[in-house]
């Protein structure tokens, strides 16, 4: 019985010996985690130092202007003029960061503090802005207008309309497709004031389709689709996408674009110079002369005047 308790015994040191190292073989596993993180990957799962980060992106050093736009003064080209001699003017010491997008979207940036400078157009919302007290220094800068557009055959019978509420009535009898920028935006709000000045008021069905996209994006789907848009005269011109112009002319599609200091920033004398230039002679003199060279006119009408 010795011999065979021994045995057991035996057995049993063994079988815990076993268990003992099952469980240390279960540690190293666990802190083999830390030691898989290579350099390589560490960096990369920290968003600000990831190249091209939004972070990166929207780095705005002290003497920076954020300049919130709409996308047709960016869309039309006329920023890649305007903001490299704004920029020569002041010496090179400030850099212009543009931010285009909608005018609504725009003026919330500047109703939340995060840009200095508005360039927009959507007047009554300026007015708003202003009336608010979230912006000073507001100036006219300039002008053109909206066109409506859409395909060469005009199913919609729009060429012969009498008024801009007509082509948009025709429009919308005839089911024909129209596409809205559905973004707030300047366009946005031009295009939906002008559906109310019609007997349909608020449009809806297949036949009108809200896209949420900037003016260069709406146009060319716009194209794709042989569809009916409204837009302004500047993207028009620089990008037809195979439509054409249906309709214009009407004082309801007068297109104002004006410039306003957001009372909240941190820098209101570099902000007042940028307003200056944009205003000024020379700023004025650039967006006169803007397109003239390609398409035989302005694309944009200076008009700055202080409101």
């Amino acid at each position: 019985m010795k011999k065979w308790g021994l045995i057991l015994s035996l057995l049993l040191v063994i079988g815990l010996t076993a268990c003992g190292k099952s469980g240390q073989q279960a540690q190293p596993s666990a802190q083999l985690s830390p030691a898989h993180q290579t350099p390589a990957q560490t960096p990369a799962q920290t968003p600000d130092q990831t190249p091209g980060s939004a972070k990166e992106n929207t780095s705005v050093s002290a003497e920076d202007i954020v300049l919130a736009t709409t996308t047709s003064t960016q869309d039309s080209g006329l920023l890649d003029v305007l903001i490299p001699a704004l920029e020569t003017s002041l010496d090179h010491k400030v850099k212009i960061k543009v931010v285009a997008v909608g005018t609504g979207q725009a003026i919330q940036l500047g109703q939340d503090g995060n840009a200095d400078v508005l360039l927009v157009h959507a007047r009554k919302s300026e007015d708003e802005f202003m009336n608010k007290g979230y912006g000073t220094y507001a100036w006219d800068v300039m002008y053109n207008q909206f066109l409506l557009v859409g395909p060469k055959d005009d199913p919609a019978k729009v060429k012969s309309a009498f008024s801009a509420a007509d082509a948009f009535e025709r429009i919308a009898k005839a089911k024909a497709v129209f596409l809205s920028r559905g973004d707030n935006s300047g366009t946005h709000k031009k295009e939906l004031s002008i559906w109310e000045m019609t007997n349909v008021k608020k449009p809806s069905g297949d036949w009108y389709k809200s896209v949420g996209q900037a003016m260069g994006a709406t146009l060319q789907m716009a194209g794709q689709l042989n569809a009916y848009t409204l837009v302004d005269e500047a993207t028009y011109l620089t990008h037809k996408e195979g439509l054409e112009m249906v309709y214009s002319g009407d004082k309801a599609m007068f297109n104002p674009y004006g410039i306003m200091i957001v009372k909240s920033t941190k820098k209101p004398g570099t902000a007042k110079q940028v307003v200056d230039f944009i205003v000024g002679s020379e700023g004025q003199k650039i967006i006169g002369d803007f397109g003239k060279d390609k398409y035989g006119k302005s694309i944009f009408v200076p008009n700055a005047k202080q409101r």
